[in-house]
């Protein structure tokens, strides 16, 4: 007995005609993935780019910030009176100076800023005219601001002594001798004071002496009023005073 084959069997495979719409779609789906992978890189560096600059932004907000905090603890303390006080506030390497300092022995008020403020403050209380007063406050902004550049290894680099790196960078902005004259030697009465009396090195002390009534010159009357007036702050010794006011001829003492 023969049993028929079910038509499906029976029926011929037809040959695909049309290779090329295959091809043609998978290209289509390769342009598509590339598409895709391009969007997806594009969304990811816009997303980090986005990142950076809200970063940047953030830093940039925090550093003005932080520069309008230290610019108004500055007028609030120092009180700039004259385009030259202006002019230093504002200047980077001067701030850096101001912010500088721990509590310490002569200085238990830490940063240079606040030491200035009182010297400051002593120079309120002198009788003086309005350019003394004027060249003293220049003095007082500039004498210690650079103590954070100092070279204190041993031996000495007189060189990199603060009152030296700060009488350079005043000349970018003061033109008077005394002032400089004042901001560069304002700690030598003091070394020869102790040179003579700590250290029992009289003949160094004297010619320290010696050599700084030579730098000083006529200006003598007004290295003194600053002296007396940076002396007379934190907890430092008032020896040197004394003995500067006893031994300097031609000083006209003042109190305050």
């Amino acid at each position: 007995m023969f049993v028929d084959r079910p038509n499906c069997f029976n029926r011929k495979l037809t040959p695909i005609r049309n290779q090329s719409s295959f091809q043609n779609t998978a290209n289509q789906i390769q342009q598509l993935e590339s598409k895709l992978r391009i969007s997806i890189n594009l969304i990811f560096w816009k997303t980090h780019f986005g990142l950076v600059i809200n970063f940047i932004k953030e830093k940039t907000t925090t550093a003005m910030k932080k520069h309008i905090l230290q610019i108004d603890v500055i007028k609030g303390l120092l009180k700039p009176e004259t385009d030259i006080e202006n002019q230093l506030i504002n200047h980077p390497d001067f701030k850096e100076g101001l912010f500088w300092g721990m509590p310490r022995y002569g200085h238990p008020e830490g940063k240079v800023i606040y030491h200035i403020a009182e010297v400051l403050k002593n120079i309120d209380q002198l009788n003086i005219n309005t350019h003394t007063r004027q060249q003293l406050r220049l003095v007082a902004f500039l004498h210690d601001t650079f103590k954070h550049l100092e070279d204190t290894k041993r031996p000495r680099d007189w060189s990199r002594h603060h009152s030296v790196l700060a009488r350079n960078f005043a000349t970018q902005f003061i033109d008077d001798e005394s002032v400089l004259k004042i901001i560069e030697h304002h700690d030598e009465a003091f070394y020869s004071w102790r040179a003579q009396y700590v250290f029992s090195k009289v003949e160094e002390g004297e010619r320290r002496l010696e050599k700084l009534l030579k730098n000083i010159g006529d200006d003598m009357q007004k290295f003194y009023l600053f002296f007396k007036c940076d002396t007379r702050t934190g907890d430092k010794n008032q020896k040197p005073l004394n003995w500067f006011e006893s031994t300097i001829p031609n000083i006209e003492i003042i109190d305050f």
